[in-house]
């Protein structure tokens, strides 16, 4: 069913409590290393700004589990967004009480008020846990908007349980509704062929997309640490690399479904291994079929398997990348992937790439204004194609209610 958008609403001199996903990468300096969520947020602020609306923000960094950790405030992101907008954003002390409720009340115009990490309270993850945590929130705003598709996969208070207690005028942002619409056409009816890249460290965080997309694809390539457990799961040895024993079974798993489902699934054809995992290290290339020896491990894809993609890449209608296939934060690991991307852009399929590392990993390739699609959710794209809805965009205003 359609939801409320933020057209819909009327923001004049009203109090606009949003949901962003700011949940930046940051150095070990604590500065911004990759920006594109807060980029991806300005067009919404600058509308409720446009119309005379008072943004008030709120979003997650980081995973402080409930407590307090000055080292995942959110003042980069508040000093990212006062650059980018060219007017004050307020960094809140906290995200509940007396005190906040008293900025919220003397905003005035052409200000934004950010509110401090959710996640320093154990009531945004844990909602059940905390139910007067939403209610709380919910006081700050006069309406609701949520442009967080990276957090629309969580069923937490600011997500749902929040967008709840706005019955008439919780809407989608911006950047929700773009995303919705983008990857509902692209995503659940490709043109095909549609070829589906994975990569990243995790084959259990990803377990429950490769069953669906082991139905949904033409062809799955597998690169980045999961692609161990698979190895491994085929007998081969894989030395020190990442593996996750328990999900080798399930791995197994979804190799079948792809040979019952007549989905073409491909491993990398060989690997660059390294002695230690660190940049400065020895490094050799192998083939997968001769395996790793124990003492090394496995950071990237090697040459072999770029040029046996290429020619399904390129022939692809619709292609979907989530995750690096390689260590890419250490340059001498950071080819496979960065070759990628570059593939990525000489195709003529429709190209989607999604997650927080992927576009950190395209856009440290300086090639992201050529990539067609560049979704700030990978979570929520994963989960988006597995199921086909989002508890956070379920919550939100139908239109026929209005």
């Amino acid at each position: 069913m359609a939801k409320l958008g933020l057209q819909d609403l009327e923001l004049k001199d009203k109090r606009v409590l949003v949901r962003v996903d700011f949940n930046v990468p940051l150095d070990e300096n604590g500065h911004i290393t990759d920006e594109t969520r807060i980029t991806a947020s300005l067009p919404t602020l600058r509308y409720i700004l446009s119309q005379g609306g008072k943004p008030i923000l709120m979003s997650h960094l980081g995973r402080p589990k409930g407590v307090r950790n000055e080292r995942l405030s959110l003042k980069p992101c508040a000093e990212a967004l006062s650059f980018y907008l060219a007017i004050p954003v307020h960094l809140a002390p906290d995200c509940i009480g007396p005190l906040v409720e008293k900025m919220a009340q003397e905003m005035g115009q052409d200000e934004v008020l950010l509110l401090e990490n959710l996640r320093f309270h154990r009531g945004e993850e844990h909602p059940d846990e905390e139910p007067g945590f939403a209610g709380q929130l919910a006081k700050l705003g006069d309406v609701y908007v949520d442009d967080a598709f990276g957090t629309a996969h969580r069923a937490h208070a600011s997500t749902v349980a929040c967008a709840k207690l706005f019955p008439t005028t919780a809407a989608a942002g911006c950047l929700l509704a773009a995303e919705l619409r983008f990857l509902g056409e692209a995503l659940l009816h490709p043109k095909r062929p549609f070829v589906a890249l994975i990569g990243g460290a995790k084959v259990s965080t990803k377990l429950g997309v490769l069953k669906a997309l082991s139905r949904k694809v033409d062809t799955l390539l597998i690169g980045g640490g999961m692609a161990y457990t698979f190895l491994k799961a085929r007998g081969i040895e894989v030395g020190g690399s990442l593996v996750e024993d328990d999900a080798l079974d399930q791995a197994r798993l979804i190799m079948e479904e792809c040979l019952k489902s007549g989905v073409t699934l491909l491993l990398p054809e060989d690997l660059v291994i390294a002695a230690e995992f660190k940049n400065e290290t020895l490094a050799e290339i192998v083939p997968t079929r001769e395996g790793i020896p124990k003492g090394w491990q496995g950071l990237d894809i090697g040459p072999a398997t770029v040029r046996g993609w290429i020619p399904l890449l390129k022939a692809a209608a619709t292609i979907f990348w989530n995750g690096p296939v390689g260590v890419f934060e250490f340059p001498q690991f950071a080819r496979g992937t960065f070759e990628i991307a570059k593939i990525l852009t000489e195709c003529d399929g429709i190209t989607i790439v999604g997650g927080g590392d992927s576009l950190a990993a395209v856009n440290a390739s300086g090639l992201a204004d050529q990539i067609d699609h560049l979704s700030t959710g990978g979570g929520a794209a994963l989960e988006f194609i597995e199921y086909g809805h989002l508890p956070g965009v379920d919550a939100l205003t139908d239109i026929e209610r209005c």
